[in-house]
């Protein structure tokens, strides 16, 4: 697993994103290429612009804690067309310069805040996540997002 707060692995996932463009084919699963850039996006908005989303109720966040939780945060890599949870569902045509630009700004802030500031902070989902859970969490997802566009 990448290390999303090492300064070089982060830019290999942004030199990745940089390899795609707005005629990019998906090997699997059916959402265009500006579509995952704005999926991807969803989880660094649960961090960072959290009020664009709805927190999950108290049942919703037992069910995420205990039997969705070790999925997202562990270290075996999701498999192809794995279900999207709904607020990770993204429809229509998005902006692609937009949302690939502010994907890379997710990426290069979470870098510069470093593992430190990640440690017990708090999941929008999941509870406090150690920093390693955090790091699996964004390096998987975007990986997983990645190797779909063939980049």
């Amino acid at each position: 697993m990448q290390d999303i707060f090492n300064a070089k692995e982060a830019q290999n996932y942004i030199d990745r994103i940089n390899k795609l463009s707005p005629e990019t084919k998906g090997k699997w699963g059916t959402m265009s290429v500006d579509q995952m850039l704005a999926h991807c996006n969803v989880t660094y908005e649960m961090v960072y612009e959290p009020q664009k989303h709805k927190a999950p109720g108290g049942i919703a966040k037992f069910i995420l804690k205990n039997f969705v939780k070790s999925k997202v945060v562990g270290e075996k890599s999701y498999s192809q067309n794995s279900p999207t949870a709904p607020q990770f569902k993204i429809n229509g045509d998005q902006d692609f310069d937009l949302e690939k630009k502010r994907l890379i700004g997710f990426i290069q802030k979470t870098q510069q805040l470093g593992r430190d500031a990640f440690d017990g902070k708090e999941s929008f989902s999941f509870g406090k996540l150690k920093a390693q859970e955090w790091n699996n969490m964004f390096a998987k997802h975007l990986n997983h997002h990645l190797e779909q566009f063939g980049v």
